[in-house]
């Protein structure tokens, strides 16, 4: 009886661990169906074929299949073309040759629900060698919500550029309208003249020529301030093309200099020949240019020396330099450390944005804007843009 009872004990500790390793396995599984059940990200296991093995809840609630209706079909069901046609290809191409364009790399691909409609997702996609197959998993996740939230932000930012642009128009009005206002009444002076020279007893016809064409330039001059004024505030997409950078700087200059004879400013433009073009949006930068112009002249108001100058020139083989120097009064200390933050301002009536917005209209186009005291007094401001193909 005691062998009997020896020989026993064996078996039964034996049948004890295969119940305990079944037991966790269970248990194990378990965890992880609730796992693919609660994470929110879509889970899509796929094989060689790309035919679909399994397809998680989160799988379901996103494409608007139930894992029936999809368990065994080609995972190109859920792409649009031009994508469905070349899925079975690139599987191909990946089991032949090992190229991964995909697998452990992750992309923004676009996905196709069961109503048809298609929205982009963020597709990251990981591979399990079997022992005698592979397995593909791919965990996918709306982006729509980044995308629109995206395309808001970009909205805002657009509204916030012009809403900078339209402030400094609105600070330059007074000397807009009395820019607009001399050519306005030359030409009615001319053309007042041209009706005497017809409506005495011996019409000058000779001199009406001259004076109608000097109506006419003075005509020509007030629209191509309209116009100026037009493109600058005008509510457009974001244009990147190449410009030449010394007439995008001419534009601005000669808006922002409105009325700055007057004030007794004596301005020296000191273009350099040659330079190459920029691809750049040229609203933008005559933005800032505008920007650094202007508070330039303002700066010089009652300053006993009155000087500005705008140049540019290309400091290296890899950008191109805009530079706007001053003879002012030169930075305080309460600003000098806080000049491109926003709502930072000496102006009584300005709103801080000019500099943080034209620092941050430099640097979308990969550029710097710096700006500083001078030697012997002012300030300069002076900001750099790459020549396309050319690396620092």
């Amino acid at each position: 009886m005691a062998n009997t009872g020896a020989l026993d004990s064996p078996g039964k500790s034996k049948g004890g661990d295969l119940a305990e390793t079944a037991q966790a396995l269970r248990d194990s599984e378990a965890q992880l169906r609730s796992i693919i059940e609660t994470v929110p990200d879509a889970l899509i296991v796929i094989d060689e074929q790309g035919l679909i093995q399994s397809f998680s809840p989160a799988a379901e609630r996103l494409f608007g299949y139930v894992a029936a209706e999809v368990q065994g079909c080609n995972v190109n069901m859920l792409m649009p073309s031009p994508y469905r046609e070349q899925h079975d290809g690139n599987l191909a191409r990946y089991l032949g040759s090992g190229e991964r364009r995909i697998i452990g790399i992750g992309r923004i691909v676009v996905g196709q629900r069961a109503d048809g409609s298609t929205f982009p997702m963020e597709l990251a996609v990981g591979e399990v060698k079997l022992k005698d197959r592979r397995l593909f998993t791919g965990f996918l996740r709306d982006i729509t919500e980044r995308q629109t939230a995206h395309e808001r932000l970009q909205e805002l930012q657009s509204e916030l550029l012009r809403t900078s642009r339209l402030s400094a128009m609105g600070q330059m009005a007074s000397a807009l309208a009395h820019e607009l206002n001399q050519p306005l009444t030359a030409v009615i002076n001319y053309v007042q003249a041209c009706r005497r020279m017809m409506g005495g007893d011996a019409p000058q016809f000779d001199r009406l020529q001259e004076v109608m064409d000097k109506a006419v330039a003075q005509a020509s001059r007030a629209g191509q301030i309209i116009q100026r004024m037009r493109q600058f505030i005008q509510k457009g997409e974001t244009e990147h093309q190449l410009e030449d950078i010394n007439k995008v700087v001419e534009e601005a200059s000669a808006l922002a200099l409105v009325g700055a004879r007057e004030s007794g400013i004596l301005v020296r433009m000191e273009l350099s020949a040659g330079l190459p073009p920029l691809t750049l949006d040229r609203i933008q930068i005559q933005q800032v240019v505008l920007n650094l112009v202007r508070n330039a002249t303002e700066a010089l108001a009652g300053c006993k020396r009155r000087e500005l100058a705008i140049r540019t020139g290309q400091p290296s083989d890899a950008a191109v330099m805009v530079e706007v120097a001053d003879t002012g009064p030169g930075l305080n200390e309460g600003v000098k450390n806080q000049l491109f933050q926003p709502f930072v301002t000496t102006k009584p009536k300005g709103m801080g944005l000019g500099l943080s917005i034209s620092r941050s209209i430099i640097e979308a186009h990969g550029g710097r804007l710096q700006g500083g005291a001078n030697p012997d007094g002012g300030v300069t401001f002076r900001f750099s843009l790459p020549i396309p193909g050319r690396a620092e």
